[in-house]
C-alpha cells in the first residue's frame, strides 16, 4: 500500500513538540485552561492522542481513532467564541516553535479544522432558524 507524503514539510517530533507548547499555554489560561482542566485529567495521555489526530492528518499516520467533533460537542462547556482564542494561542505556537512555512500551512489547516469544530458546536448552541439557546 502506497503511503501519501505529507501535507507540507514536517516531523512527528515537531508536531508534538508544538503540541506539548501549546497544551504549556492552554493549562495558563484564564479562559481555556478551566475548560480543559474539566476534562483533561492525564495531560501526557492528552497531547498523545492530539499528536495522533495531527499525525494523522499531516502525516497521514493511520492510528488516531477519535472524533473530536464529538468531543467538543459533547463536552458541554466548549463554547462558540473559545475556538477564536483558541486558534490565537496556537498560531502563537505555530510562530514561535516552526519555520515560517511549516507555522503557515499548519495554521491554515488548523483553521479549516476550527471551523468545522466551531459550526458543530455552534449547531448544539442554537436552536431552529439559528436562534442561539440562551440557557
Amino acid at each position: 500500500m502506497a503511503t501519501l507524503p505529507p501535507k507540507f514539510d514536517i516531523t512527528r517530533d515537531e508536531i508534538a513538540r508544538v503540541v506539548a507548547s501549546f497544551y504549556d499555554l492552554v493549562r495558563q489560561h484564564p479562559g481555556l485552561g478551566p475548560v480543559f482542566a474539566a476534562h483533561v485529567t492525564d495531560w501526557p495521555a492528552h497531547e498523545e492522542k492530539v499528536t495522533r489526530f495531527w499525525a494523522n492528518a499531516i502525516l497521514y499516520e493511520r492510528d488516531y481513532d477519535g472524533n473530536p467533533l464529538v468531543v467538543h460537542r459533547d463536552a458541554g462547556n466548549v463554547k462558540p467564541g473559545m475556538f477564536e482564542i483558541w486558534l490565537g494561542l496556537f498560531d502563537l505556537v505555530l510562530r514561535s516553535e516552526l519555520r515560517p512555512d511549516q507555522a503557515a500551512a499548519w495554521s491554515e489547516l488548523a483553521h479549516r479544522i476550527g471551523r468545522s469544530l466551531r459550526a458543530g458546536v455552534v449547531e448544539r448552541e442554537t436552536l431552529p432558524g439559528g436562534i442561539p439557546k440562551l440557557r
